[in-house]
C-alpha cells in the first residue's frame, strides 16, 4: 500500500518526513519538483509532478491519498480515491460536498478522514477527552449548566506592531475575516457577521497566565454533536474560536474597515493585493520562531458554582527543526494516515477520532510536539 502525499507546502513537511522515515511506501506529488526536492529529497526520490491523470494511473486499491493542497482539490481527490478503492486523508474541515461522499465511501469500504491537523484536529481530540472525562466523573450531573470553549491561535513568538505574522499566504486569513460565525452565549445562539463584532478577552491558564483577544470562528453548533454532547444537556456557552495577541484588533482596524467594503470579483482581487502586501511586510523571517497556543475547556456549574472544570492548555513554538504550526498540523495528519493504513478508522467520511485507544495514543504523541501541554483542573 502506497501513501500518495499531494502538496509540500510549509505546513506539510514534518508529517511527510515522519512517514518516509518510518519506512512507509510514499510517493510525493507536488506542482514543482524543486520545492519537493528541497523538502524531502534527502529521504526519497519518489517525487512526481502533481497531475490528476498521472495520480489516477498509479493509484491502487488500499492506497491512501493525502491532500495538503488548497481546499478546492480535496473533494475531487477524495472522489477519485473512492472510485478506485483507495482512502483519503486531509487536515481540512469537512465541506458539505465531502460529507455527501459518506455513503459512497462506506459502500466502497474506504475511509475519508478529515479534520486531523491542529485546528481542526488536536482541538477535537482534547474536546473528546474532556467530555468523556466529565461523563465518567463522580461530579457528572445531567442537569448542570455546561460551558465549552476552544480557542487556537498561531501568533508570533516575538510580537510585532501588526500583532501577527503569516506562515503561509495571508489570503485565507483575510477571507476568513469575511465569514460569519455561530456559537452559543448565555444559552442563546449568537450569530456574528464579522469576527471583529465579537472580540473578547480570554485569560489562558499558562504557567504564567496570559490574556489574549479571541473571537468565534465558523459555525460552532454542529460540533456539540461531534463532541458527543447529549441533546438534553443545558449548554450555557459553546464556542470554537480564534486567538490573537492583545492589541490585534486595534492594529488591524484599517484592515477591518476596508474588508467591510469589498464585494464580488473586484473585492477578491483587492484581497489578493492585500495578501501580497501583507506577505511582503509580515511574513516570518528565516529561522524566526512562531508560536501556537491552544486552550480547550469544559466547565459544569450548578446553582452558579463550578462542580467540574478542566482546561487543556498547549503552548508550542518553532525551533531549529521548523515551525510549531508545521509540526502541529502535519504530524497529527501522519498519525491519521497510519491509523487508516492499520484499519483503525471505520469506512466513511469522518473527523479526528473519539476512539479511546487512539485518543490516548495520539494525545501522547502530541505531548512530544509542544513545549508545554497539560490539563489544568480548576476544581
Amino acid at each position: 500500500m502506497t501513501i500518495h502525499w499531494c502538496g509540500t507546502g510549509l505546513s506539510a513537511i514534518p508529517g511527510l518526513r515522519r512517514l518516509i522515515k518510518a519506512g512507509h511506501e510514499v510517493t510525493v506529488w507536488n506542482r514543482t519538483i524543486d520545492k519537493a526536492q528541497d523538502a524531502v529529497g534527502d529521504l526519497t526520490q519518489r517525487i512526481q509532478v502533481f497531475d490528476m491523470d498521472a495520480l489516477r494511473a498509479e493509484l491502487q486499491a488500499g492506497d491512501v491519498v493525502v491532500s495538503m493542497l488548497p481546499g478546492d482539490w480535496h473533494v475531487p481527490l477524495a472522489e477519485m480515491a473512492i472510485e478506485l478503492g483507495a482512502h483519503f486523508v486531509s487536515s481540512s474541515y469537512i465541506a458539505p460536498e465531502m460529507r455527501a461522499l459518506d455513503a459512497q465511501a462506506r459502500a466502497a469500504g474506504v475511509v475519508s478522514l478529515n479534520e486531523i491537523g491542529l485546528d481542526p484536529g488536536i482541538d477535537h481530540l482534547m474536546a473528546h477527552h474532556l467530555v468523556e472525562s466529565y461523563r465518567a466523573s463522580q461530579d457528572f450531573d445531567k442537569d448542570a449548566e455546561l460551558s465549552f470553549i476552544s480557542y487556537c491561535g498561531g501568533i508570533p513568538k516575538h510580537p510585532n506592531p501588526f500583532r501577527y505574522k503569516f506562515s503561509w499566504s495571508p489570503f485565507g486569513v483575510l477571507k476568513a475575516l469575511r465569514s460569519p460565525s455561530k456559537s452559543i452565549r448565555n444559552f442563546k445562539e449568537l450569530d456574528v457577521n464579522r469576527p471583529w463584532d465579537a472580540i473578547s478577552h480570554y485569560m489562558a491558564p499558562l504557567p504564567t497566565p496570559e490574556s489574549f483577544e479571541v473571537y468565534p470562528n465558523r459555525d460552532s453548533i454542529p460540533f456539540m454533536g461531534q463532541y458527543h454532547f447529549d441533546p438534553s444537556w443545558n449548554v450555557k456557552e459553546f464556542v470554537r474560536g480564534t486567538m490573537r495577541l492583545n492589541g490585534w484588533a486595534e492594529a488591524w482596524g484599517d484592515v477591518f474597515t476596508e474588508i467591510e467594503t469589498l464585494e464580488g470579483a473586484s473585492g477578491d482581487a483587492r484581497l489578493k493585493e492585500m495578501s501580497d502586501q501583507f506577505w511582503a511586510d509580515n511574513a516570518y523571517d528565516e529561522g524566526e520562531p512562531d508560536r501556537v497556543v491552544l486552550c480547550v475547556a469544559l466547565k459544569a456549574e450548578k446553582d452558579g458554582n463550578p462542580i467540574w472544570h478542566q482546561t487543556y492548555v498547549m503552548d508550542a513554538w518553532g525551533d531549529s527543526n521548523g515551525t510549531a504550526m508545521a509540526r502541529l498540523v502535519s504530524i497529527p495528519l501522519s498519525l491519521g494516515v497510519e491509523a487508516v493504513l492499520g484499519g483503525k478508522i471505520n469506512p466513511g467520511v469522518s473527523a479526528a477520532t473519539s476512539d479511546p485507544a487512539l485518543l490516548r495514543e495520539w494525545l501522547g504523541e502530541i505531548d512530544t510536539l509542544a513545549q508545554h501541554l497539560t490539563i489544568v483542573d480548576h476544581a
